[in-house]
């Protein structure tokens, strides 16, 4: 049986293998995050494209078979089609991506938390941070929707719960749901700390979390401003 170049079959191996990676791992990744309790995406991954891709894969693969057990040569053009589905499907990708915003879920999450860090640092009275729960759950609703699926369909809404009396930021709250903002507020009300119910960042399914990066809970600190310095202060009178 006569066979075509080494380096025919290398470039189709390797266009195989790519095509495989690529796209096989999307199509998981779809059906998985129908599955997950959570995912990390901000809208289902699209199902049928990767599946088209694949097929047209294996039946692209089916002529390049044909080809070498045929013993056609280098002149046979069925293989070029794998390193030309690969370009295609690559360029079609590349398209799509012009319409789409490159954020991350994690990056969508850490700019909510320090949305609501900004606007509950603005209702402190200058000497402690607010702490009624009505007033502080009236700021979810200019949040938008949390980052993340579950089972597949986009987090809802933003939910709020206010904890008294914190020493520091929440590092575990097992129970609570994905899209919940944990309100830590201090003795003496002079500080509050916010975590976020999430994924760490980096993964992609898993169960409801604490939010953290590089391994440590991501954190925004809601404080009392300092008192402004005064702009021509007054020399305390010398005594004669």
């Amino acid at each position: 049986m006569k066979l075509p170049p080494f380096k025919t079959l290398l470039a189709n191996a390797v266009c195989l293998l790519t095509l495989a990676w690529l796209y096989g791992g999307e199509l998981l990744d779809a059906l998985r995050a129908r599955s997950a309790e959570v995912s990390a995406f901000l809208a289902p991954p699209p199902v049928v494209w990767p599946a088209v891709v694949l097929a047209a894969t294996v039946g692209v693969l089916g002529v390049v078979l044909w080809g070498v057990v045929r013993g056609q040569g280098e002149g046979f053009k069925g293989y070029r089609l794998l390193p030309i589905l690969l370009v295609s499907a690559l360029f079609f990708d590349l398209v799509l991506a012009e319409n789409q915003a490159p954020l991350r879920p994690e990056d969508v999450a850490t700019l909510a938390l320090r949305q609501f860090q900004d606007k509950a640092q603005a209702l402190s009275d200058g000497r402690t941070v607010p702490a009624d729960p009505e007033v502080l759950q009236s700021l979810l609703a200019e949040l938008g929707p949390p980052p993340y699926l579950i089972r597949g369909a986009r987090a809802g809404a933003w939910s709020l719960q206010v904890r008294q009396a914190c020493q520091g930021p929440v590092r575990e709250a097992p129970g609570l749901a994905v899209g919940t903002l944990i309100y830590c507020v201090a003795p003496g009300r002079e500080r509050a700390w916010v975590s976020l119910i999430g994924l760490p960042e980096g993964e992609r399914f898993g169960l409801p979390t604490v939010l953290s990066v590089d391994g440590e809970p991501y954190v925004a600190v809601v404080a009392v401003p300092p008192a402004p310095f005064p702009e021509n202060p007054v020399a305390p009178a010398s005594t004669p």
